[in-house]
């Protein structure tokens, strides 16, 4: 019986097809060992290459991370969820052991604005641009309700700025002081 070509083309993938999977895990260790090797081999190759061209891969791995934020966010959080003691672990032992430079951190401008921003993500508030917010929360001096001048925390003046948002929906209203927070109390 003579085969058509159509018939020859499908009786060599199916062949193949049947091959590959019963020499998977020898391809697969062939594939690691010369992967390996060739690393090892191309070392030096790439460390070179890294040191010249510093600026352009740092902006194409930039570049790769603002067209994938929201894969990364996903990896991330499933890293989080699957890895909460080992997090955990980690971040206790670098807390006890950077101590000092945590807290020379959190009074650099920088480290305020982070720990604002935190704290208000901690609280609920949901916001598409939060350095803008924090720009607007550093200008703000007066309660948007009832115009007072805020005072700083613990001067016993109840009038420290506070953000005000909704609970349900975690929008921004606005700054209000302390008082006026506690009146509002949503």
């Amino acid at each position: 019986m003579v085969l058509s070509d159509e018939e020859k083309r499908e009786q060599k993938r199916v062949y193949a097809n049947q091959w590959y999977h019963k020499n998977k895990e020898k391809l697969k260790e062939k594939k690691r060992i010369q992967s390996k090797e060739y690393y090892q081999k191309n070392k030096e190759k790439r460390k070179e290459y890294h040191q010249t061209n510093k600026e352009a891969i740092k902006e194409k791995r930039k570049k790769w991370r603002e067209n994938n934020k929201e894969k990364l966010r996903i990896q991330h959080k499933k890293y989080r969820e699957n890895n909460i003691e080992k997090l955990r672990i980690r971040d206790k032992k670098y807390h006890q052991e950077n101590k000092e430079k945590i807290k020379e951190y959190q009074q650099t401008p920088k480290g305020k604005k982070s720990l604002r921003i935190s704290k208000w993500k901690q609280a609920g508030l949901i916001c598409d641009d939060y350095d803008s917010l924090y720009c607007h929360y550093l200008t703000a001096e007066t309660c948007d309700h009832c115009n007072i001048p805020f005072g700083e925390f613990g001067d016993g003046t109840g009038t420290f700025k506070c953000m005000d948002h909704n609970h349900k929906t975690g929008l921004f209203r606005n700054f209000l002081c302390s008082k006026c927070n506690i009146i509002r109390g949503e």
